[in-house]
């Protein structure tokens, strides 16, 4: 089961970011680094959620180290950093409170 969490997550890059959000849906992107303590708690949670929205949204990693143009992009001047988007529009974020119940009722609000 463990091997399907870590494929259900997809890991996205500045090459890779733009083409896998203009295709549509629900994206939640994750905003992490190595080194942030935070991030790697917050990483079971991501997992998890990928697996409960899989078919309905998108759960996406961005590591800033390999998205740096991304993060510049968006503004993302701290992490653990979520964003959300809806058909290739950035729709919400969240910074502060990355609780699994906040997240999953960030998704579900923009699934409606």
């Amino acid at each position: 089961m463990e091997i399907g969490v870590q494929q259900a997550v997809l890991n996205l890059s500045d090459t890779t970011f733009a083409d896998e959000i203009k295709q549509g849906g629900v994206v939640l992107v994750d905003f992490w680094a190595e080194w942030c303590g935070p991030c790697k708690a917050l990483t079971p949670i991501i997992e998890e959620l990928a697996q409960e929205f899989a078919g309905r949204a998108k759960v996406a990693k961005v590591n800033v180290a390999d998205g740096p143009e991304v993060a510049q992009q968006y503004g993302i001047r701290s992490i653990p950093y979520v964003l959300v988007f809806k058909d290739g529009e950035k729709v919400d974020e969240l910074n502060l409170t990355l609780s699994k119940e906040n997240l999953t009722n960030l998704i579900e609000h923009h699934l409606k």
